[in-house]
């Protein structure tokens, strides 16, 4: 009897687990699609992309008919030096324009966790990051149609630029949560991708031996450029999921410290 019993308030508190899993992951999801949604009631959305495709295709298409291969490999270089401004320019005014406009304090009285906001934000921003590397996609039919055009590659490229705007994504809200400025939170969003990005180049490599590897290691392009080869390597999805995980902690440490005002 006393088993049975047992055993039922066992299954009454997974399926009260469960529900509330299920509940949480909703208000995420609600979240995300209002916030993916916002950007296409305003010229927003429209401003990005158009500016982000028409630099792109410019960029590779002024190089691509004189090199006469069919690759995307200098997509694949020109896209993350973008991503260093487009991104940021995406996340810089989240936090930044709720705490100047004061509606942050507001935030904070409806009943939702804090964390549950920042991914809702940061998933509905990530969607438009995704719908702007979507509409590439005819770059990379065109260079199918010119020759013979290897997918692997091409498949990795574009799983490594939805970690690396993820990546980028995250460290751009944890920064505009910190200022009420949209202009300072773009500045150091940028600032803070290229160094992470850049980081064990030539550019900021110091010492060598060990220090020299865990900086290379740290590097975002590091990353980057083993997915792109084609090979989806567990070690570098793992550090793109930390580097986005550290940052959207970051991000509720910030957001909490501001709701204990």
């Amino acid at each position: 009897m006393g088993a049975a019993a047992s055993g039922f308030r066992a299954r009454v508190r997974a399926q009260k687990t469960s529900r509330c899993r299920a509940s949480k992951m909703n208000t995420i999801i609600t979240i995300s699609k209002r916030e993916f949604t916002a950007y296409f009631t305003t010229p927003i959305a429209y401003v990005y992309l158009v500016t982000f495709l028409a630099l792109i295709n410019w960029l590779f298409f002024r190089g691509f008919f004189l090199m006469g291969q069919a690759d995307l490999r200098s997509f694949f270089a020109i896209t993350p030096w973008i991503f260093l401004f487009f991104v940021p320019a995406v996340a810089m005014g989240k936090w930044a324009e709720e705490r100047k406009q004061g509606t942050l304090e507001l935030l904070f009285t409806l009943p939702i966790r804090d964390r549950d906001l920042i991914f809702g934000k940061f998933f509905g921003s990530l969607g438009l990051i995704v719908a702007a590397l979507l509409f590439t996609l005819p770059i990379a039919l065109t260079a199918e149609l010119l020759g013979n055009l290897d997918w692997g590659p091409v498949i990795g490229g574009y799983v490594g630029l939805t970690f690396l705007g993820g990546a980028f994504l995250a460290i751009g809200l944890a920064i505009s949560s910190l200022t009420e400025n949209q202009i300072i939170a773009f500045i150091g969003g940028v600032l803070a991708c290229f160094v992470l990005y850049f980081l064990g180049s030539p550019l900021f490599s110091w010492g060598s031996g060990l220090i020299a590897q865990a900086m290379q290691y740290a590097s975002l392009a590091t990353h980057f450029e083993s997915i792109e080869r084609g090979v989806l390597d567990t070690r570098d999805i793992f550090y793109y999921l930390s580097v986005i995980g550290l940052a959207l902690f970051a991000n509720v440490k910030v957001l909490e410290s501001w709701a204990r005002k």
